[in-house]
Order: C-alpha cells, then structure tokens, then sequence
C-alpha cells in the first residue's frame, strides 16, 4: 500500500466548511464564498461604472468584446484540432494497435448505478457493453441499484442479470442502502459502495490483483463506442504510470438527439464542444461525468467522496491531493454517448436542462476544497497550485459572468450613463463596434454547425432528412439563448446558493426516451 499521508487529515474527505472545527471551518466557508463574491462582484461594478463613469464603463465593454473575440477564435481552434482527432480515432484499428501489447491480464469493471431509469434504458446501456470489440468475459459489469428506489429497481437489474450474465465475466447486483450516516444521497455515495462490494465479491473472489483492473464509472445511459475498452487500454498501458492518471472520453449525447428539441440539441452538442476543447487543453482537464481510472488508486483512497454532489470531478481533485500534485487526467479523444435532455413535455425539458446545468455547475463547490488543500497540503509544488486555482477560479467566474457580460450588459453604459455620455461619440459607436465583433465572433457557430453534422449518428427513416440538416444547422442561432439561460444564470444560482450556504443534493437527470420508432443506438456511428 502506498502511503498518502494527506489522505489521513480532516480536509481530505470534507464535503462543505461545517465538516470542519474553529478556524479551518471559517477559511472554508471563505473560499466557499469566494466565487459568488467575484460574479456578483463583477456585475455589480458593471453597473455601478456605467452610471458613475460610463467612458471606462464602455471602453472596458469593447476590450472586454474583443477579448471574447479573441477567446472564441483560440477555443476553436482547440474544438477543430480535437474533431479531427475524434474522427481519427474512430477510425483507428484499436484491436490491432493493442495486439502488439501484453493486456490479457487486465480486466475492466463497469460500474453502472441507477435510480429509476425504465429497464429499456439499463438494457440499452448493456447491448452497447456487448457490441465494443472485447473479449467480454475480461469485463465485469455492476448495476447499482438503490434501495430508496424501491423493489422495481432491484427488479430491473435481476432482468438484466438473468439475461446477461453469461456474457460478461460477471455482472453483479448491489443495493446501496438509504439514509447512511454521513453520505449524500447520490452518485458518489452509490458508487463507492458498488466499488467496495465489487472488491470483496468479484475481485477477491476471482484473485484479480488490484492493478489489473480499470473502472470505468459511468451514467446509466453511457453507452461506450465500440472500441472504447480497446482505445482505454492502449492509453492505459502506454501510459509511463497509469496508476497516476484518470482517463476521460469524450462525452455525446447523442442517445436520443432526433427526438430532443433544438434548445435540448443545442445546449448538449455544446456540452460536448467544450469538453472536446477541454481534451486539447490537458493541463485543464479534471474528469468529467463517465471517466476511468485504476483500481488500485481508487482502493487507496476509499473511491469516491460520499457527502458532495460533484463525486465526478471531486475524485480527480482527490486523487490530485492524496499523490501530492502528481496526477493527471489524461484525454483519450474517444467517445462515448449519453442521453440528452428530453421528457414528455417541451417545458418540463427546459426545466431539465437548467436543473442539469445547475448540476454541473455547482462543481463550484470544489474550488473551496481545492484552495483548502493547496493551503494544507505543503508537498504540492507552489506552481502548480498557483495554476490549479486560476484555472478553477477564472473558469467558474467566466461560465457566470461571460455570457451576460456579452449579450446583456453591454448597453449598459447607454442606459445608466445619462445625457452627457448619450452626446459623445462614444456612446454612438458603442452598440455598432459591439454588434460588429459578436458578429465577427459568430461565424464560429457555422464551424459548430458543420462539426456537430459530422458527428452525429445516422439519421433515422422517420425524420425527413433535407429538412432535419436545415434546422440542425438553424438552431445555433440559439446559442447566445442558451448560453445565458442555461450557463450564466444556473453558474450564478448556484454561487449565490453556495455563497449563503444554501446547498444543493444531488438530482437525478430523468432518462426520458421517445417511442420505440425513435429508439437509435448513437453507437450506430461508430460501429
């Protein structure tokens, strides 16, 4: 066993600053604060300069416009750089490139937890599992039911066991029990107790040695690629230490994307845009929703954190901390494909979206318990701490602000600076240079558009296909809609609640599929 001496201390596995005493627990609450203060802060003084000194005010808009524009312009550079990788390793052989590699020894464990996703959802993310070129007895599968699920989710995974269970080396059943002492009812709590019970019930069982085995800790809908297993491997084993690094595909949610509206459609494909940004930006790159990792680093550190709701980024942080700053998350450049938000109603679908957003971006709260352990973790070079928390800070503050910034704040100046700068010049050729540059800035979207064709799986018989490629490319119009709606204001909501200390639990995304007329396997572009 490797000693991790940061493991041992309070900071290690704290979830929020009343899980800490005396004065540890007020620098907590301070960083906890920290990011409202700097959002908030930022629009605040937006205002108070445009009705106090409105010239700066402007001027400070149109830098800040040209800044955006330069931003725009190198984050997609990044986006087509990773889109031509993707494209490449969708097409590499993987089997052959692994074949020159000792890897029968490695095993690779699935862990699938649910709530109460329909049996056709479970069965889906399954047949995918089946059709990635592997040797399936190498893979063990878990299905993670939750006891406050009632009966019918323990029902579901006993179907799929029956069915399924001789194809995989194993599939095993596990039922988190409710309301333990100390946890959080959710994903992490789930999946630290599907790893434990994988440990003792098929590892142990089986004499798998810890090292040999890859988790893959996926969403219920995570339906892999083909070759995900294989493209996991080759990085695995060509990795100088695997056993230091996390391994993130690239998320799509292209499960069920003919049968979303064009704001769900939106909203996911750029969710995918920016983490395939994220890929060519390593430094930068924390896990994210389905990703891997070695068992044994896992083992180390107890899995996942069970008392926070961001367990998928949370563990990359925690592993950071235990290895004292030696650890990374390594892109593989491989997809795999999710749900995006769909339910039976077009609000109810708006209302999904914005509780999903508001999810991911209450990954906020890792910023307090980042600076905590940069502040009590003195074996992390100063350096890395330094960028670490720059990259954290100035990216939640920019997913808050920016897009307001942009798209409603900019008049600002006009509407507050009163009569006198109403006469100037300025204020004349203020609106036209900001029109001028987020025009400039939007020819981004076409490139969006033609990537996010490119990508998407087969078009069905049911959809009308010279139709369809018309709105696919029309509804990016939408962007400055969704980039505020469904990024600034849930950023903001959930800094202010983590500001007053108003905490969020975990939601559960609801997997609402259409009828079985649009039941595509997104997989279908890959295989």
């Amino acid at each position: 066993m490797v000693d991790l001496p940061y493991i041992k201390t309070p900071y290690f596995k704290a979830g929020r600053a009343s899980d800490l005493q005396g004065f540890d627990r007020v620098l907590y609450r301070a960083f906890e604060m920290l990011p409202g203060i700097l959002s908030w802060g930022t629009i605040a003084l937006i205002f108070i300069a445009s009705f106090f000194v409105p010239v700066w005010a402007a001027y400070f808009i149109i830098a800040f416009d040209l800044f955006w524009l330069l931003k725009t312009s190198y984050l997609s550079i990044h986006l087509r750089h990773n889109w031509k990788r993707v494209r490449y390793n969708m097409r590499v052989d993987w089997q052959e490139l692994t074949a020159n590699l000792k890897h029968e020894h490695l095993r690779h464990l699935v862990l699938l937890p649910f709530y109460k996703e329909d049996i056709d959802v479970v069965e889906h993310t399954i047949q995918t599992l089946l059709s990635c070129r592997y040797d399936h007895q190498n893979i063990f599968v878990v299905l993670g039911a939750e006891a406050r699920a009632g009966e019918e989710a323990i029902a579901t995974a006993k179907a799929i066991q029956e069915k399924y269970a001789s194809k995989f080396g194993a599939i095993l059943i596990t039922v988190h029990p409710a309301d333990v002492p100390g946890e959080m009812a959710g994903k992490g709590s789930n999946i630290s107790y599907m790893a434990e019970q994988a440990r003792t019930q098929v590892l142990d069982a089986k004499q798998v040695p810890y090292d040999d085995v890859i988790v893959s800790a996926f969403d219920m809908d995570t339906a892999p690629y083909p070759d995900y297993f294989l493209c996991l491997t080759w990085h695995f084993l060509t990795h100088p230490n695997p056993h230091k690094a996390s391994f993130q595909p690239v998320p799509f949610y292209y499960n069920n994307i003919w049968h979303a509206p064009a704001v769900s459609r939106v909203a996911a494909i750029s969710s995918t845009f920016w983490q395939m940004v994220q890929q060519e930006r390593p430094e930068k790159l924390a896990t994210f929703s389905s990703h891997a990792v070695s068992f044994k680093a896992l083992y180390e550190i107890g899995y996942w954190q069970t008392n926070m709701v961001s367990e998928d980024s949370r563990i990359y942080w925690n592993l950071l901390l235990a290895h004292d700053g030696d650890w990374e998350t390594v892109p593989i450049s491989y997809p795999v494909s999710m749900d995006a938000n769909l339910a039976p109603t077009f609000r109810q679908t708006l209302v999904n979206i914005y509780k999903q957003h508001r999810r991911w971006m209450w990954g906020a709260e890792n910023i307090p318990y980042i600076l905590m352990g940069f502040v009590k973790n003195p074996r992390i070079p100063l350096a890395k701490k330094l960028r670490h928390a720059f990259v954290q800070v100035e990216g939640f503050w920019s997913l808050a602000t920016n897009p307001i910034m942009i798209f409603l704040l900019g008049w600002m100046p006009l509407i507050l600076g009163g009569r006198e700068f109403n006469a100037t010049v300025l204020s004349y050729n203020l609106p036209i240079i900001t029109r001028n540059l987020m025009i400039i800035a939007m020819f981004g979207l076409v490139l969006s558009a033609v990537i996010a064709m490119t990508l998407l799986p087969p078009i069905p018989d049911f959809v009308k296909k010279t139709r369809f490629r018309f709105f696919m490319v029309l509804q990016w119009i939408l962007v400055p809609v969704t980039l505020v709606v469904f990024g600034s204001f849930p950023g903001l909501d959930s800094q202010t609640r983590l500001l007053f200390g108003r905490y969020l639990g975990f939601w559960v995304t609801p997997k609402h599929r259409a009828a079985e007329k649009g039941k595509i396997a997104a997989t279908a572009k890959g295989g």
